[in-house]
């Protein structure tokens, strides 16, 4: 998966020159929360509803309601936005970029092609969907965990298993986290009724956890 599948192509941005209440209206306008920050063609920055809260609160303390107004008329987004920005490409994979946004604490991330041109904004909930599509948490699949052996073919084994029973394999996700050495964790999403496969599973695997639907 990459990053150009679940991007947002052509973003609302600001001019770092925009005064930030217009970045405040386009937020509310079109109800996001990141704005990239450009400079004619060129990224320069990003602001958040974030920023903007941080950069209000010293300013509307001494100002009454109007002078506030007027201020925020007056002030430059380029006073409020984090200056050059973690980016990605759209050809970036999905994962890369879930590691920026958590690592970084960050809720978004500019997407820019081999040219430096902006051609998208790849938010968090973004990648929430990814992995929701991945693990096909969204379709009517009865979700088996179990641990199998850290070796070549032991996943083939337990799909074999599910083909046995004539049901269809929507994903297949493994982890080492949290699991005894020589071993791994497999999730499987199942299409069917896994009754009898469940009952086969247990045999081998006595710590298989069922969940039907997430």
């Amino acid at each position: 998966m990459v990053v150009r599948k679940w991007m947002s192509p052509s973003p609302v941005t600001v001019g770092k020159d925009d005064p930030v209440s217009e970045a405040i209206h386009l937020m509310k306008e079109h109800k996001i929360r990141h704005l990239p920050v450009m400079d004619g063609d060129r990224l320069v920055g990003i602001v958040s509803d974030r920023d903007l809260k941080e950069y209000m609160p010293s300013r509307a303390t001494t100002l009454d309601v109007y002078e506030l107004h007027y201020a925020l008329s007056r002030a430059k987004v380029s006073e409020a936005m984090r200056r050059d920005p973690l980016r990605v490409g759209p050809d970036d994979t999905i994962e890369k970029a879930a590691l920026l946004l958590h690592d970084n604490k960050i809720g978004c991330l500019p997407v820019v092609d081999d040219g430096g041109a902006l051609v998208g904004i790849l938010a968090h909930e973004d990648v929430f969907e990814a992995l929701i599509q991945v693990t096909g948490a969204r379709t009517d699949t009865v979700r088996l965990q179990m641990t199998i052996p850290d070796e070549p073919g032991s996943i083939r084994v337990v799909a074999d298993k599910v083909r046995a029973h004539g049901l269809k394999i929507r994903s297949i996700l493994t982890t080492y986290q949290d699991v005894p050495e020589g071993r791994r964790e497999l999730i499987l999403r199942v299409e069917g009724d896994t009754l009898p496969l469940e009952s086969e599973l247990k045999e081998e695997h006595p710590d298989l956890v069922v969940h039907r639907g997430v």
